[in-house]
């Protein structure tokens, strides 16, 4: 088999995986592409990427462009003479840039394409309570996600599972099947195969304020879902509406269970030390959550020095 030379483009700790297999594969690493340096936290301190902290620990050759189309970043990138770009959570390409390598620029995307096309495809997999999910690698086109598949690999998530469990899940299976990629394409087994489109596939968007609020309107298990979907991260979140005082509050962690009962949606009920929220086919038992300005910490600790008011709303 031959060993080819790779470029590879990530910036996340779930891209360092991939890096990782690659490094200690047989094939050569010729340079790494992450972003810049960015201010974060409440100081505001400079940090690097994990792609980049890993990078530097194995002395790899960096790249850390601000513009992709700049000459002098192309110019750059052409030199390493690469014969595959790899990407894995990284920005969208320009045409410039996936063009470069005469074996193309092929990316892992964590899902089975063509479902969750999209920048969250994780947690809208959990949200939206399928059973099945998995990691697909496949050549860079102009569109985002739409590219030939290369190859799949299949994983069952479990009905408990949050995103960061199965996170961490993929992030192995992807590095597996990121080498994989790469050896049948340095063995020339390989043949890429054209996306099925459907106006039906569910899709994965960017998360937002907005679409990772609570509608207590739903079902216990669609919120259920909805909440170890978005955990650990951003979190699900609503408003406590104590005596006409509303509090910002993530839900962090939940089970649910199915009854019948005369509350209205989203109405907060304390038993037994207890933090329950009903819903019109059962209740949601809340068991880690944030308010904010304040740490997370289960939910029975927050009752017990922080009132709350029998029939106070979630909304």
């Amino acid at each position: 088999m031959k060993s080819l030379r790779i470029v590879f483009m990530g910036t996340p700790d779930f891209a360092v995986a991939s890096l990782d297999a690659l490094y200690n594969s047989s094939h050569q690493v010729v340079g790494v592409i992450t972003a810049p340096d960015r201010p974060a936290g409440r100081g505001k301190k400079i940090h690097a990427s994990p792609v980049k902290e890993y990078a530097d620990k194995q002395q790899l050759p960096l790249l850390q462009p601000t513009l992709l189309k700049e000459d002098t970043f192309l110019t750059e990138l052409k030199n390493l003479k690469a014969d595959i770009f790899v990407v894995v959570a990284f920005r969208m390409l320009p045409k410039q840039v996936w063009e470069i390598p005469p074996m193309g620029t092929f990316n892992l995307h964590a899902s089975l394409l063509p479902m969750y096309r999209g920048a969250a495809p994780i947690h809208w997999a959990v949200i939206n309570g399928e059973q099945t999910t998995g990691v697909t690698t496949f050549f860079i086109d102009e569109k985002i996600d739409t590219g030939a598949i290369l190859l799949q690999e299949k994983t069952t998530i479990s009905k408990t599972e949050s995103t960061g469990e199965l996170y961490i899940r993929l992030q192995a299976l992807g590095s597996k099947l990121v080498v994989k990629t790469v050896d049948q394409l340095a063995l020339g087994t390989l043949s890429s195969q054209k996306q099925k489109e459907s106006h039906r596939l569910p899709v994965a968007p960017k998360l937002t304020k907005e679409n990772t609020r609570i509608d207590w309107s739903a079902s216990a298990e669609t919120i259920f879902n909805f909440i170890r979907g978005l955990s650990p991260y951003p979190s699900a979140w609503t408003t406590l509406h104590i005596n006409e005082q509303a509090h910002f509050l993530k839900i962090h962690a939940s089970t649910f269970k199915l009854a019948s009962h005369n509350y209205t949606n989203g109405t907060v009920s304390i038993e037994d030390n207890q933090f329950k929220v009903w819903t019109f086919d059962g209740y949601i038992l809340v068991n880690e959550l944030q308010l904010a300005g304040k740490k997370k910490m289960a939910a029975k600790d927050l009752l017990n020095g922080f009132k709350i008011a029998e029939g106070s709303i979630l909304r």
